[in-house]
């Protein structure tokens, strides 16, 4: 199974087109209802506006055998411990080798943005067509040892 942490997913499209291929059932997670295929492999979680409200559904839901899709280091942390296999919407695998890594990046950021307010840090790249494509290889990759 595919889990999505689908509210600012860029990359559905593909993940569906990879679902259909491999006949395997994908389930999206937000905090309210995104249009998506009406498909038997497609199902939608809504999981309301509570903080982390789909973040902590996905981590309860991840497991041995699921394919986590999120861009939240945290919830991608959460899932690995769980034993599924996690990647980014950047096509980036994240596992227990390089997930603290990721997380102590994360804080520093965090700690960073905090104590330089109105700085002007910007945040990430803005996502290209390079990265779609990346994402899509790295899910047909992840699929297949799956």
């Amino acid at each position: 199974m595919i889990l999505v942490d689908a509210d600012a997913c860029p990359v559905k499209d593909q993940i569906y087109a990879a679902a259909y291929r491999h006949k395997i059932p994908v389930r999206l997670f937000a905090a309210g209802y995104l249009r998506h295929p009406e498909h038997p492999l497609i199902s939608m979680t809504v999981a309301g506006d509570a903080f982390d409200a789909a973040d902590d559904l996905i981590a309860e839901a991840a497991a041995p055998g699921t394919l986590v899709v999120t861009a939240d280091i945290p919830l991608a942390a959460r899932a690995i411990e769980a034993g599924a296999v996690v990647l980014t919407p950047r096509g980036e695998s994240l596992d227990a080798r390089n997930i603290g890594g990721k997380l102590a990046t994360r804080d520093l950021m965090a700690d960073l943005r905090g104590g330089l307010e109105g700085q002007g840090l910007g945040g990430p790249r803005p996502f290209s067509k390079a990265d779609r494509s990346a994402f899509a290889g790295a899910i047909e990759t992840a699929l297949r040892r799956l």
